[in-house]
């Protein structure tokens, strides 16, 4: 796989989860701790998984609206490395979370038109990292991990002072052609890499990974 392309494998529930995404090269992996998500963990079984991950790979924990009470658990708790913030946080919010924790954070953005595009970079001056998704259905249950993708061509050729991340219904079989058109560098996959909702596929991460292995 070239050296500039990373990919994240979130909303891992099992060991076995684990295993297969290092196995397939994952750079980062994700646990959810969102309620509505079947992805969804508690702090006992997300340590338990994060002692699973090898060193070296980037354990990221994505929550959505959380307070401070439970982001001071979960940082006790969980051995993060990174903190994902996927719901209305504002970017006072995020500026405050990393300071607060001494932890990297990413700051999730959903894109369905051209206007979301602004919000990239207002997050991009307080983030770590930001996470371009897409926005999204109405009447949706969670923020993200819907396997729906937005219109590529609305970052083609953008660029931020920090790292991003591409999500939002990537799947093997266009995971190439959205690198290609966005020059995403990192891609984040959930959905597309399950039999079913929250029960991850060892086959289809392998797939995932060897189609980024082409990519140029």
């Amino acid at each position: 796989m070239p050296a500039g392309i990373r990919f994240k494998v979130c909303g891992l529930t099992a060991p076995d989860d684990v295993a297969a995404a290092a196995e397939a090269g994952a750079g980062y992996v994700g646990f959810v701790f969102f309620a509505k998500s079947p992805r969804n963990l508690d702090l006992d079984r997300a340590a338990a998984l994060a002692r699973e991950v090898p060193a070296g790979v980037c354990k990221v924990g994505l929550t959505v609206n959380a307070d401070n009470g439970f982001l001071d658990a979960l940082t006790a708790q969980v051995p993060l490395d990174m903190l994902q913030l996927h719901g209305r946080e504002t970017p006072e919010r995020v500026a405050e979370v990393r300071a607060r924790y001494g932890l990297p954070v990413m700051k999730a953005v959903g894109v369905a038109g051209p206007g979301d595009v602004v919000a990239l970079d207002r997050f991009a001056r307080v983030a770590d990292q930001i996470l371009v998704d897409a926005k999204p259905p109405e009447g949706a249950d969670l923020p993200g991990g819907n396997g729906v993708a937005f219109d590529w061509r609305l970052i083609a050729g953008r660029r931020w002072p920090v790292p991003w991340m591409l999500a939002g219904g990537l799947t093997p079989g266009n995971v190439a052609e959205a690198a290609r058109l966005t020059g995403a560098r990192q891609v984040d996959v959930s959905s597309s890499v399950e039999s079913a909702p929250g029960i991850k596929d060892p086959a289809r991460i392998a797939a995932f990974a060897a189609a980024l292995a082409e990519t140029p």
